[in-house]
């Protein structure tokens, strides 16, 4: 048997959940509220509000980084390991260039999340979008959705079962939350393949709405401010199927291609390096054997 201690993923705890509570809910509303506006409401114009969302869910992220670090001590190896994974799939997102969904960066998310935690997931998954928007030219109104969906989209993997990403989930796991091997990938493509469509549609809301609709449109697939929320339903449903469907599908298609074939080594070179760092190592101080008998220190 290996006495090696497991490789834990970054832990939740009380101050966690409640910062990462706090920003879904600020980005749900974020997203959502043009759907419950009135016809002839201003508010329905999300390029306009996205300058505001983007200053208000960067000092959200912070805090949840800060949280993160007072539950469990985050020290500076967790932030440089959150730095690298991130240059990494800003890196890895132009190499698909965006042709029919393929992007490579998803499937990194997934296993990062899976071995560093929720927590550390949500803040490597927005801040890679953010450094990718950057490198690609990708910077617009539209950001900050793209930000919270991939937070969202790592953060998942890192709730699924056998993380033990959860403050005081230090006992033995459940015999479901010992997943590896093949079992895990399996676990980790079906999430991925899900979470790409899911991705998708929390994204193309902002298009959806933003484009709009107007009276002659009645029929089409558009936003149409002050319609029913389930006509609107529908208009949404369909514009997925017309727009985005082929590229959500060529997402989550590849996710699970890249999970499945090098998913295995990478998952043990990300818990070999999670183990190494040892981010929840205690540091303490012990005097030298002269003061503890009360001599003076030697010296050479």
């Amino acid at each position: 048997m290996s006495s090696r201690a497991p490789a834990r993923p970054v832990r939740l705890g009380p101050r966690s959940v409640a910062a990462l509570v706090l920003v879904s809910a600020v980005g749900l509303v974020a997203i959502g509220w043009p759907l419950f506006a009135d016809a002839g409401s201003a508010l329905t114009d999300h390029a306009a509000d996205a300058p505001w969302f983007f200053a208000l869910l960067l000092p959200l992220l912070i805090a949840v980084v800060v949280a993160t670090i007072a539950d469990c001590g985050m020290d500076a190896k967790a932030v440089a390991m959150l730095g690298v994974l991130a240059a990494v799939g800003a890196a890895l997102r132009p190499l698909g260039a965006g042709t029919a969904g393929l992007e490579p960066m998803f499937f990194l998310m997934v296993l990062s999340g899976r071995v560093l935690g929720p927590g550390f997931g949500f803040v490597l998954g927005a801040v890679t979008m953010f450094a990718s928007a950057l490198l690609t030219g990708g910077v617009g109104p539209w950001m900050p959705t793209q930000m919270l969906a991939m937070g969202w989209f790592t953060m998942g993997a890192g709730l699924l079962p056998g993380a033990m990403g959860v403050s005081g989930a230090r006992a033995k796991p459940r015999a479901w939350g010992r997943l590896r091997g093949r079992r895990e990938l399996v676990m980790l493509s079906a999430y991925g393949f899900v979470a790409a469509f899911a991705y998708g549609t929390v994204t193309n809301l902002y298009g959806w709405v933003t484009l709009g609709g107007d009276a002659a449109d009645a029929g089409g697939i558009f936003f149409l401010p002050g319609a029913p929320a389930h006509d609107n339903l529908v208009r949404f449903l369909a514009f997925l199927v017309a727009t985005s469907l082929g590229w959500d599908l060529g997402r989550a298609v590849l996710t699970v291609v890249l999970t499945m074939t090098v998913g295995d080594a990478l998952l043990k070179a990300l818990r070999r390096a999670t183990r190494r760092a040892n981010f929840e190592a205690q540091v303490t101080f012990e005097a030298p054997e002269e003061a503890l008998r009360g001599e003076a220190p030697h010296r050479t």
